[in-house]
This record gives C-alpha cells, structure tokens and sequence, in this order.
C-alpha cells in the first residue's frame, strides 16, 4: 500500500514534466509546486512501508524494503532542496506582483480622491443628475451638491474597500505560498533526510 503513494507521487510528476519547457518560469514553477505538494502523500507512503517492515521481521536489520525507503527518501529529499531556489524565486515574484497590483489600485484610488475635490466634477454630476431626472426640480443647491457629495463618498468607499479586500487576498496568497510552500518544502526536507537515516542505521 505505502508504495502506492509513492508511485502515484510519480505518476503526478511524470504527467507534467511530459511539457518539459524548462526555460520558462511558470513551467518550473508547476513542477516544483507539484513536487511540494504532493511529498507528503509520498512521505506517509514511505514511512508506511518502514513500518511494515519493522514489525514483519524485526530481527533482520536491513531488509530490501528499508533500503527502496531509503533510496526514495533520499532522492526526494534531494529534489526538494533543488527546488528551494526556485520556490524561493517564485515566492520573490509572486511578491513583486502582488506589490505592483497594490499600488496601481493605490493609486487610482488617490486620484479618486484628488479628482472628487474638483468643483468641476461636483458640478458636472449636478448636471447628470439633473438630465437624468434623479434630482426633485424644486430641490435647492446645497441639496443638489450634497446629493452630489453623497454619490462621490460612495464611490470612494467602493474603491477603499475594493483595494483592502485586494490587499487581504493578496496577503493570504503570499502568506499560503510562503508557509505551505518554501517553509513546508524545508520540513519535508527534513523529514526525508531523518526518514533516510533511520532506514539504514
């Protein structure tokens, strides 16, 4: 059964290292984030065949199956630390993509807020408004500018709560990137490496 999972780590890998297009970013990226994320299935997969093996014959000290374990450890173990620069990489592009979406939704909100203090804006939508028939005709000025005034802090509270939701979705993506991806890279490195060693010592 543990082999199964392991199997089916390479089946995932195979179908897409069949693209191979190494020279390009998101291709490398697709590899090793499928390389992370499927480790673990593989990880339980090994540690299930150590311990099948331990408890069938616990007096021979190194059966074949402790050495397949410790081969595949191993050389998970080593593709995963040859990952880390370019999980790293993507970790550093995804950041500076997230950044350059923020401060272009950072900015068009700022001129937002610069342009609604333009009387020439107030007075064009005073105009539309009445044109459209969304102001009572006997509605005095301070009523027609206020109206105005209510419509501009509307869209300006749109826009602020557009770029926060942007700016907590990204944070989220980087922060699930980052965690569940690099970092949980590391700790599977680890727990290949100890998993090899307890497999022929």
């Amino acid at each position: 059964m543990g082999i199964t999972l392991v199997v089916l780590l390479a089946l995932q890998l195979v179908g897409v290292v069949t693209l191979w297009d190494w020279e390009e970013e998101p291709f490398r990226q697709l590899v090793v984030e499928r390389l992370i994320s499927q480790s673990p299935m593989a990880l339980v997969g090994l540690l299930l065949m150590y311990l099948s093996s331990r408890l069938e014959d616990p007096a021979e000290t190194r059966p074949p199956v402790l050495w397949t374990v410790c081969i595949i450890s191993g050389l998970l173990a080593v593709l995963l630390t040859a990952s880390l620069p370019i999980a790293f990489g993507g970790d550093q592009l995804m950041q500076q993509q997230s950044d350059q979406q923020l401060a272009a939704k950072r900015g068009q909100l700022e001129m937002a807020r610069q342009q609604s203090k333009d009387p020439a804006l107030l007075q064009q939508l005073i105009k539309q408004a009445e044109a459209s028939g969304q102001v009572p005709p006997g509605a005095t000025e301070a009523q027609k500018t206020q109206a105005a005034r209510a419509f501009i802090d509307r869209q300006l509270d749109q826009l602020e709560t557009q770029f926060k939701q942007t700016e907590q979705t990204s944070r989220v993506s980087l922060n699930q990137r980052r965690y569940g991806g690099s970092l949980g890279a590391v700790v599977l490195i680890v727990a290949f490496t100890i998993l090899c060693l307890g497999s022929v010592l």
